[in-house]
């Protein structure tokens, strides 16, 4: 039997992943002591995706500034203590055969919120600073509906983010992770300078899209700099803001190019999550369309994600050459060994099985 496209391994660099069918970036609030420090949660989470047979495996956004987390529970990489802690998560992710990676994020005018669980103020919104938040940042003072408003970056601030990525790609790399993605997508700091829609800026970070793709440019050229030839290097798009005058999947395939003459390598294909109030057309795989056209518009190699739920649908965008890979979020949170599953389910023999699940392993139909 021919071994279904979505487990036929795939190298980017010196990368190779077994299969094709991944755990995506999922943001868990989990710091409690706020510290940006990864905890038993995080190696538990993520491990068990690494266990269940998963061929890449992103740790959620991770922020390179404190400013840059999403809610005061959220992951860091801005110091040698949170370095060191996820170093331990990504040589278990590489022991159970899963490629270890990390999203490295800055939320931008999205930052300072109430995380979805866990405090008492949990849905509310921007939190103050009277309230333990902070100042939010973005490319221009216009704020994301329903939350406060941010303060324009400067050029100097503007610098000392670039700075800041690369520091945390060295404490990544160091750390043992085999791939990075820059965080580009869902209404956060790189989008918000993406997009018409909250980019208002009259400088050399405003207008023409070279402009507004300039410090995404900046970030991939420094980030790119201090990895190793060998290791990949992602970059997450939301290919489309779902409005007309917004960014959109022919402006994201012409960035998608610039990126991977500087050196990126994988397009990790999302949308929206910078403009409310807009209609998406959700079904089945409703994104694989937007991966499609950026992946041929722009000759990439990029994957899809939304709503890819069963082994037949995933297997299909790869086979039917719509993604070079599937990430899968939300069943990856309902079934950890939803991989293992899926080779069942398709009829492929792999060798991946821990060990220890051996006895439970169901018998492929002869």
């Amino acid at each position: 039997m021919k071994t279904p496209a979505s487990f036929e391994p795939l190298t980017v660099r010196g990368v190779t992943f077994r299969n094709r069918l991944w755990a995506p970036a999922m943001c868990q609030y989990s710091v409690l002591a706020q510290d940006g420090v990864p905890t038993d949660w995080h190696l538990t989470h993520l491990g068990g995706m690494a266990r269940g047979g998963a061929g890449l495996v992103i740790a959620e956004a991770t922020a390179v500034v404190p400013e840059g987390r999403i809610s005061v529970h959220d992951t860091g990489l801005w110091n040698d203590a949170q370095r060191d802690a996820w170093k331990r998560i990504a040589t278990f992710i590489t022991s159970q055969g899963a490629v270890p990676g990390i999203q490295l994020a800055h939320a931008g005018r999205k930052a300072s919120i109430f995380p979805d669980w866990g405090h008492p103020q949990s849905g509310g919104g921007t939190a103050s600073v009277d309230d333990g938040g902070w100042q939010t940042v973005a490319p221009s003072a216009l704020a994301f509906t329903g939350y406060a408003e941010p303060v324009a970056l400067t050029v100097a601030e503007i610098d000392s983010l670039v700075t800041a990525w690369a520091q945390a790609a060295q404490r990544a790399v160091d750390a043992g992770f085999r791939v990075l993605e820059i965080h580009a997508a869902h209404g956060y700091l790189i989008h918000e300078f993406l997009s018409p829609k909250s980019n208002a800026r009259t400088d050399e970070y405003g207008g023409a899209l070279e402009n507004r793709a300039r410090l995404l440019m900046r970030i991939v050229t420094a980030v790119r700099a201090v990895m190793p030839d060998d290791l990949a290097l992602f970059v997450r798009f939301s290919a489309t803001d779902w409005v007309s005058d917004g960014f959109n999947e022919e402006e994201c395939s012409i960035v998608a190019d610039w990126c991977h003459a500087a050196g990126a390598d994988v397009f990790d294909i999302s949308s929206g999550g910078n403009v409310t109030g807009v209609t998406i057309p959700l079904s089945p795989g409703y994104q694989v369309p937007l991966t499609d056209f950026v992946r041929s518009h722009a000759h990439v190699s990029a994957t899809a994600v939304g709503l890819i739920t069963t082994p037949d649908q995933a297997n299909a965008i790869v086979a039917e050459g719509r993604a070079d890979a599937v990430f899968l979020g939300r069943e990856h949170l309902r079934d950890p060994h939803f991989v293992l599953h899926a080779a069942v389910s398709l009829g492929v023999e792999i060798d991946y099985w821990p060990p220890q699940y051996r006895r439970a392993r169901p018998k492929l139909n002869p």
